[in-house]
């Protein structure tokens, strides 16, 4: 225990971007650890680059596949079996995340005759006390967000990314995972999410528009969502200030597609307003439906619009797919839509993955589907398992 308070007091005190640094000494003082290092996923969930690298990108490898790929796709650690030429040591991937939001995989070669279970058990931990001070860290220096990118965001990208509350979140009740592409140049499409004890509030937003134009607008609506949310306003005040912040200020010219659900986390009651929405999809039982909503006016259309909210129950192993227009329009080379038949077979092909890695999942599915990886429009996933 006290090595544990060791290193979580490191952490704690040292500067953001010396975090590993201050690792490593504690590693090395009490766990005979002589190397240790970092690797952040990239913006795209392909990649996983090391914090320390030179300019061509050396120690990046495959989020998806090989030993660091694996601990951070299960989100367990991974011991890499041990071989002739490993000089007594073990070769340990730890994930590295913040209540469910995957950030990393902390790599460690710990000397064969100092690990054990115990071990293994103290190093997931300050794995996980690392991913905290990372997502404290990144208020305070570019370093981390910068080891994320394989390549330069647009700004509009950047205007996005900064907007999620994060990839992933997980909470007794429930599990929830969501991406974008093109993520180096996402542009209108975004979400957005809150928990307290006893809600979840999740809004999907689909802006129209290019380019910085789209980015300004879904901020604009994102923002307005929070800043009713935050007041202890219910969904219909949130979707109507969200409404007259928009109309407000483009008069009309432009506007947002939302899906607005906030569930009760004790009894599974979602109440929803379908605001000329991005589509959702239900599993159940290993059935693929499209539950009907209300069709009301996108956000921000017409001024005083009217907003009605409406209910449904979520079961636990209910799976709930939410899809912006780039995934559920996009065309194979042929002209055969995404939705007609292809849709279906990926959402059901995602049945073992966790939430977090289906939107990937499905959105490589649908690069194939389309012939390329450039979509024409953006496209977004979010993916939610409820527990109850």
């Amino acid at each position: 225990m006290d090595r544990l308070v060791a290193a979580y007091r490191a952490l704690r005190t040292a500067a953001p971007y010396e975090l590993l640094g201050s690792l490593r000494a504690v590693l090395l003082r009490h766990y005979a650890i002589g190397e240790a290092e970092l690797r952040l996923v990239d913006y795209a969930m392909s990649a996983l680059r090391p914090v320390e690298s030179g300019p061509d990108g050396g120690g990046t490898v495959s989020a998806r596949t090989g030993p660091a790929g694996r601990a951070f796709g299960s989100q367990r650690p991974f011991v890499e079996p041990a071989g002739r030429a490993d000089g007594g040591l073990l070769t340990v991937h730890l994930p590295v995340s913040v209540r469910g939001n995957t950030t990393g995989v902390l790599t460690v070669r710990v000397p064969r005759d100092r690990f054990s279970a115990d071990v293994l058990a103290e190093l997931g931990e300050i794995a996980e006390a690392l991913g905290h001070e990372l997502a404290v860290a990144d208020r305070d220096t570019d370093l981390y967000l910068r080891a994320g990118r394989t390549e330069r965001l647009t700004l509009a990208a950047e205007m996005q990314w900064q907007l999620l509350p994060g990839r992933s979140c997980s909470r007794p009740e429930f599990d929830l995972g969501g991406h974008l592409e093109p993520a180096y140049s996402i542009r209108g499409d975004n979400f957005d999410w809150a928990t307290s004890a006893e809600h979840l509030t999740l809004s999907v937003i689909n802006g129209m528009g290019e380019g910085i134009g789209a980015a300004l607008l879904t901020n604009l609506a994102v923002n307005a969502l929070r800043n009713a949310r935050r007041a202890g306003l219910g969904l219909v005040e949130q979707a109507y200030l969200a409404d007259q912040a928009l109309y407000g200020q483009y008069r009309g010219a432009a506007h947002v597609a939302a899906l607005l659900l906030r569930f009760e986390l004790a009894t599974g009651l979602v109440t929803v307003i379908d605001a000329g929405s991005p589509r959702v999809w239900l599993r159940r039982r290993g059935a693929v439906e499209m539950p009907a909503f209300e069709a009301q006016l996108p956000l921000g259309m017409f001024e005083d619009t009217e907003y009605r909210t409406e209910q449904f129950q979520v079961e636990p192993g209910d799976r709930l797919f939410f899809l912006s227009d780039g995934v559920y329009d996009a065309a194979s080379p042929a002209g055969e839509r995404y939705r007609e038949k292809a849709l279906a077979r990926a959402l059901s092909n995602s049945g073992l993955l966790p939430p977090a890695q289906v939107p990937r999942a499905v959105l490589g599915e649908l690069a194939g589907y389309r012939g390329g990886p450039s979509p024409e429009d953006d496209a977004m996933v979010v993916c939610l398992d409820w527990r109850g």
